[in-house]
Parts: C-alpha cells; sequence; structure tokens
C-alpha cells in the first residue's frame, strides 16, 4: 500500500479538484485522531475542524477496537468502545437539503498488524440478540493479521492448525457518514438513511461518496477502517486497521438525495441499510430507479427494466443491527448525463 499511495493521492486528486489543474492548491486541513478525541456516535456535536467546500481532509482513523488490540492473549474487554470515529467535521455552506460529496483521494494502513475477531452474540451465522437461540454462544475469538506493504498483503493464520494464506488488501472506510436528521443519535454500529457503519468497500479510493445532508455544517465522520474484507462479514470483522487518510469534501447545492451513493468513473451505486435483508435490497434499488430518471433521463419504468437486465448487487454486510446492500450500474449502459 505504501508503494501506490503517493501515485494514488496524485492521481485522486488531479480527478477530485480542478482548481490543481488551474495551477492553484485545494486547501489542505489536518487532524490528528486518537483515543482522547474519538467518538462513538453519528450525532450533533461540537465539530473538531471546519472545512471549506473543496477542501481535503487529512487526517488518521482508529481501528474499530480503538487500537487497543496489541497482541495474541488481549481479551475484547480492553475496547473501550466499537468503530471509534474522527469527527465530525463541519463543511461551511452546507445545508439541509443539499448533498456532501466525499471524495476518496488516499488510504494508507497506518501499522503492521491486522486483527479479526468474533464475540458472543455477533456474526452472521451465529446467535445475536435478533435471532436469539437456546444453545451456548460461540467463545470469543480474535485473530491477528501480519501486514506486507511491499506485497500489499495481509497473512491469516489459522489458530487450530498451521495453515496460512495471502489475502490481497483493498483498504476502504466501514464507517462513514453524517449526522442524522431530526437530532438523532446513532451508534457507530448502526448503517442507516445517514451512511454510518455500512461496511461498504466501495468507500474506496477513487470513489465518491454522497450523502444527504441533515444538519447544518453536515457533521461528517470518518473511522474503522478495513485492510481486506469478504461479502457479507459474516464473522462480525474485517481485516481491522488503522488508516491515514485524504479526502476531499464538497457541497452540492440544492440537491437532495434520501441515502448514500457512491460513484466512479464507471458506474453509479445506491445504498439500503434495513432489516429484513428483502427490504435493504429494495431501497437501493428505488434509489437506483431516482437516480437514473432524475440525471439521466430514462423514465421509471424504463429505468426499472433495464435494471432488470444489467444491474449488480453487492452484499456488504448482515451482521450489524441494519444489513447493507449497494445496487449498481455501469454508466456504459445509460443515456449521456442530463446537463
Amino acid at each position: 500500500m505504501k508503494l501506490k499511495s503517493g501515485v494514488l493521492t496524485l492521481l485522486g486528486m488531479l480527478l477530485a479538484a480542478p482548481a490543481l489543474l488551474h495551477g492553484q492548491t485545494a486547501n489542505v486541513v489536518h487532524y490528528t485522531t486518537t483515543i482522547d478525541n474519538v467518538k462513538y456516535l453519528f450525532a450533533t456535536a461540537e465539530p473538531v475542524a471546519r472545512l471549506k467546500s473543496g477542501d481535503i481532509l487529512d487526517t488518521n482513523t482508529l481501528d474499530c477496537f480503538g487500537n487497543a488490540l496489541k497482541k495474541p492473549g488481549d481479551p475484547l474487554s480492553m475496547v473501550k468502545g466499537d468503530n471509534p470515529l474522527a469527527g465530525p467535521f463541519f463543511v461551511e455552506g452546507a445545508e439541509p437539503g443539499d448533498t456532501l460529496a466525499v471524495k476518496i483521494l488516499d488510504l494508507e494502513v497506518d501499522g503492521d498488524t491486522g486483527i479479526g475477531a468474533f464475540a458472543p452474540g455477533f456474526g452472521a451465522i451465529n446467535e445475536t440478540n435478533y435471532t436469539p437461540m437456546l444453545h451456548p454462544p460461540l467463545p470469543e475469538r480474535v485473530w491477528f493479521y501480519p501486514i506486507d506493504h511491499a506485497t500489499n498483503t495481509a497473512v491469516f493464520k489459522a489458530l487450530d492448525s498451521d495453515f496460512a494464506v495471502k489475502i490481497p488488501l483493498h483498504p476502504f472506510f466501514g464507517c462513514i457518514g453524517v449526522a442524522p436528521a431530526n437530532g438523532e443519535a446513532r451508534s457507530s454500529v448502526v448503517p442507516a438513511e445517514f451512511g454510518g457503519n455500512m461496511d461498504s468497500p466501495e468507500a474506496r479510493v477513487g470513489n465518491t461518496v454522497y450523502f444527504p445532508v441533515n444538519v447544518k455544517g453536515g457533521l461528517f465522520y470518518i473511522g474503522d477502517g478495513h485492510a481486506a474484507m469478504g461479502d457479507g462479514e459474516v464473522a462480525g470483522t474485517a481485516i481491522e486497521v488503522p488508516l491515514k487518510a485524504r479526502v476531499q469534501l464538497s457541497v452540492i447545492k440544492g440537491r437532495t438525495i434520501a441515502w448514500p451513493r457512491f460513484e466512479n468513473d464507471h458506474a453509479i451505486m445506491t445504498v439500503g441499510a434495513y432489516r429484513p435483508l428483502d427490504d435493504a435490497l429494495r431501497i437501493a434499488f428505488t434509489e437506483l430507479v431516482h437516480w437514473i430518471h432524475q440525471d439521466y433521463g430514462l423514465s421509471e419504468l424504463d429505468a426499472y427494466e433495464l435494471l432488470s437486465q444489467v444491474a449488480r448487487i453487492h452484499l456488504n454486510e448482515m451482521v450489524d443491527p441494519n444489513y447493507v446492500v449497494v445496487a449498481s450500474i455501469e454508466k456504459k449502459y445509460l443515456p449521456a448525463k442530463k446537463k
């Protein structure tokens, strides 16, 4: 990852900041995240920094355990809270009814070890608070993943045998979002309309994430870095890591969306986060139909039919209080975007 980060940063900045192409330098706001200044809620709170639309935020994030687990044998009881967040970051000019665009310019794994774990009452194929069972819960277990920055891989080492295998890294934010509407405060474990703990590999370098602005300034949060993750995050964690990050925050005035969206040069993607899983899928596809109709001019029924032929769906996770599905369509299947 370190070998690639400079190239990714330059490319991302050129794509995301047109001012750079005209001899201007985008303003960079630096912020240092520590266990003493993190938050555990997506909520209205005093901002830790203020940015103008178009500014680049350069910061670090802690892993989902607050960087508390250091060595085999460290128990999960050492963790102060789940998914500590950097933020909130206030973006000047952002008002309810606007959209906050977050271009992810660069992500670098900030360390040499990742962590995976499961705990009683959490996971996709064991009992949870939502699916209680009479049999004893699975025991707590923790895996440590050595990270090789030169090859951009992590090593899975089995705990009950001598098996090991390398896993390619694809860093992304597990938690990314804004303050919810109506004065709500939502746990950093929850994904919903404001984003949150979406565990979406789509929150990676080269993609732009769009969020509905619910409060003045947007109040943007990030955290829960992942070095890699399989579809569904079935055991409850990814390869959890701290990250170094650069993102560009821009306000789209007068543009109102209901749920988070992702976009890159090749595709548009919409998020559905709810239970049961089929409702999460319905939300994602309904939002994608609306986006195609509004920006590309197809009628909603034509968009619906087209999606039935070429859409993709990605089950990001089915372990959190809401499950997350991302629906997408490649731009090559769409008309030219309306001006």
